[in-house]
């Protein structure tokens, strides 16, 4: 499940599976295997962020470099 997925994606399917582990729906073995997809997906979540924030930070610094230059 490493693949990546949507930003959207992983928070909908941990929506799901939040709920699943709540109501603790399944048997101990799929609680496990849904609580390690999750941690999966909020890794990707994460790694999306940060990728996101430094992009917006790049962009904020080359448009302060602009304007710095006006």
């Amino acid at each position: 499940m490493e693949q990546s997925v949507r930003f959207e994606e992983a928070m909908q399917k941990l929506s799901e599976i939040v709920s699943k582990l709540e109501n603790a729906e399944g048997s101990l073995d799929e609680m496990i295997r849904l609580y390690e997809e999750g941690m999966t997906l909020v890794k990707s979540c994460e790694r999306q962020l940060d990728a996101y924030e430094a992009t917006i930070t790049r962009l904020g610094d080359a448009a302060e470099g602009k304007h710095d230059a006006e």
